[in-house]
């Protein structure tokens, strides 16, 4: 069972708001088992320019389902997140028939209902390396991480932290600002 937590940035969520995304997002829930209990976060933000975005997020034990769409209309946004998701799901439970079979994983949260495919010929998504890359992770600071990501081209650096000696990811964001994932 799904239970709603929605909140709006630069927005007044309104019952007919409130409602259609409870009507949309629950139609994922047919993928479910009985009694898998889950809250869907559901965050809106509007935009100076009138853009909306829409972000859901559905924390599970063992997986975190997560979508975000930014559009122009909010409620084709939220129809597009739907989509999102069921994608998501279709790929996890892919994974759980292929490799997880005998072992409980985040099999236990999806329902033996059929997730619909769009792949041509029925076969689902297969994931192959294509490449592999082994590196030194040299101690250095954010700041560096960021100048070497910048001088690289790239959109995410891995690095150490060579205050903590912990390995730390940055990366550059949809807006143009940078982020840090810390492990722990």
């Amino acid at each position: 069972m799904l239970n709603f937590n929605i909140r709006g940035e630069n927005i007044e969520v309104t019952p007919a708001i409130r409602e259609y995304v409870i009507n949309k997002v629950q139609k994922i829930e047919k993928y479910f088992n009985e009694g898998v209990n889950a809250t869907a976060n559901v965050n809106l933000k509007v935009y100076n320019d009138k853009k909306s975005k829409v972000e859901v997020t559905i924390p599970l034990k063992n997986l975190t389902l997560r979508a975000e769409e930014r559009h122009d209309d909010m409620y084709a946004g939220i129809d597009l997140i739907v989509d999102k998701l069921e994608r998501q799901i279709r790929k996890h439970k892919t994974k759980v028939n292929r490799k997880l079979r005998d072992r409980e994983g985040v099999g236990v949260y999806f329902a033996g209902t059929s997730v619909p495919n769009n792949h041509e010929n029925g076969k689902e998504e297969e994931f192959e390396i294509v490449r592999t890359k082994q590196f030194d992770l040299k101690p250095m600071d954010e700041d560096e991480a960021i100048l070497q990501m910048n001088l690289l081209g790239h959109d995410f650096y891995i690095y150490t932290d060579a205050e903590t000696n912990s390995t730390n990811i940055v990366y550059r964001r949809k807006d143009g600002k940078y982020g840090l994932i810390e492990t722990t």
